[in-house]
């Protein structure tokens, strides 16, 4: 080989290297981000340059229209006005790539039938030659790319290869920007489903609690009637008013569900107060159905560190659940007991319809009922006991259920942390 032909081949290789490290810096850039524009604005440039071409473009496939559009180009700052437009599958170089999923290369395209001018003619800009090849992510084709105008033709078979190289690499970081900005807007959508569903809410559950006053009111006053059929009449009146009114307070704490520590604003709070404030608020619909709820209160000095609120409503889901699987006339007990220095666990047994073991592997969970849709006669929306697991786990502490079987009653348990002395001293300040 003598002195010139070895500089040729030297100047090669050399070349070679320069590519195949700008092929690997485009890897790393292209998978650093998840910016659909700034990717492919990258992308053009880099096509261009590798290619030693005028102009570069990347046509992407839309599955929902089923049609090919520009989605990038380097041809100007005209050139975007051709962002977006169609490109047809019959008729154009990119659509021939399409449907045969091979590289196409034109060195001649003044004189080609199947370069798709229209696209030129709009921005000004001359086809020369063309090399465009398919892009594919995990053999699945989503779209085409190419470069234009090679300032030194022919197109070589190395650029070719490079294209393709640089083009596989492009679909995979293409599809992954897709995923996720087809991931945010469908949370987005989410978000605004949500906001509505909760606008809808708290307007209904509005409107609604005023007219169920007033009926929980009147069947209230007919119960003390003399007249039996009345009385019985305005029981039941009652109950279903109280079971809407459930089904409405269960409405309005949904967003409960995913109740966090930090959302928490806790305090020491006397347990005694929180089963007192409790026991009242249950009153009504114990009486409706004349159970008999016996709550030994702890001792006024044990105060829990808690939030009043998010706590009084796991107490009262929990008591109130004991009383609407009580058939009539049951007992309901509630204890409490110190376990150690840090916690104090408050229990709630009920005579009720009991528990099977596979149900109370699921009781806590979200819109589990323990009666078939079908045939159920208690109602609610079985949220209630998983908003009381949920504000429980937030305030660190635990929530079981046991259950001798069918028919047998339940006992639900909760542990709430204790206030130390340190809480309690600082509270009083």
């Amino acid at each position: 080989m003598d002195q010139n032909n070895l500089g040729t081949h030297i100047q090669e290789l050399e070349n070679k290297v320069a590519v195949l490290t700008r092929l690997a810096e485009v890897s790393t850039v292209l998978n650093s981000t998840l910016q659909l524009e700034r990717l492919l604005g990258y992308l053009m440039d880099a096509a261009a340059d590798i290619a030693g071409a005028e102009a570069a473009s990347v046509l992407l496939w839309n599955h929902r229209s089923h049609q090919l559009f520009f989605a990038a180009t380097t041809t100007g700052s005209t050139s975007q006005a051709l962002i977006g437009k169609p490109v047809p599958l019959e008729g154009s170089v990119a659509g021939m790539i399409m449907r045969e999923r091979r590289p196409v290369v034109i060195n001649d395209a003044l004189n080609d039938p199947r370069i798709y001018k229209k696209a030129g003619q709009e921005i000004q800009f001359v086809t020369r030659s063309l090399l465009g090849v398919p892009m594919t992510s995990k053999d699945k084709l989503i779209g085409v790319m190419e470069v234009l105008n090679k300032r030194r033709l022919p197109w070589t078979d190395e650029d070719r290869q490079y294209m393709t190289v640089l083009a596989s690499q492009a679909a995979v970081a293409i599809e992954a920007a897709q995923m996720l900005m087809a991931l945010q807007k469908a949370n987005e959508e989410l978000n605004e489903l949500d906001k509505l569903k909760n606008d809808f809410i708290a307007i209904a559950s509005h409107e609604l609690r005023t007219p169920l006053g007033v009926i929980m009111g009147y069947a209230s006053f007919l119960q003390e009637s003399e007249d039996n059929e009345v009385n019985e009449h305005a029981t039941k009146v009652l109950e279903s008013a109280l079971q809407l009114r459930g089904i409405i307070e269960g409405m309005t704490n949904l967003r409960y569900l995913k109740q966090k520590a930090s959302e928490l604003v806790r305090e020491p709070v006397p347990l005694s107060k929180l089963l007192r404030d409790v026991s009242r608020e249950a009153a009504v619909q114990a009486s409706a159905k004349e159970h008999q709820v016996d709550i030994r209160f702890p001792a006024d000095d044990i105060h829990v560190y808690v939030d009043a609120g998010r706590m009084r409503m796991a107490l009262n889901n929990l008591l109130n659940n004991a009383v609407r699987f009580t058939p009539d006339r049951g007992q309901i007990h509630v204890e409490t007991r110190l376990n150690g220095q840090e916690e104090v666990v408050v229990s709630i047994n009920d005579n009720g319809i009991g528990l099977t073991e596979e149900q109370m592997k699921r009781i806590f969970d979200e819109f589990y009922q323990v009666e078939d849709h079908m045939i159920r006669k208690h109602g609610g929306l079985g949220i209630g006991l998983s908003i009381a697991k949920a504000v429980i786990d937030a305030h660190g502490g635990r929530i079981w259920a046991t259950s001798p079987g069918l028919n047998k009653g339940a006992t639900f348990y909760l542990s709430i942390p204790l206030a130390s002395a340190d809480m309690l001293a600082k509270a009083r300040k």
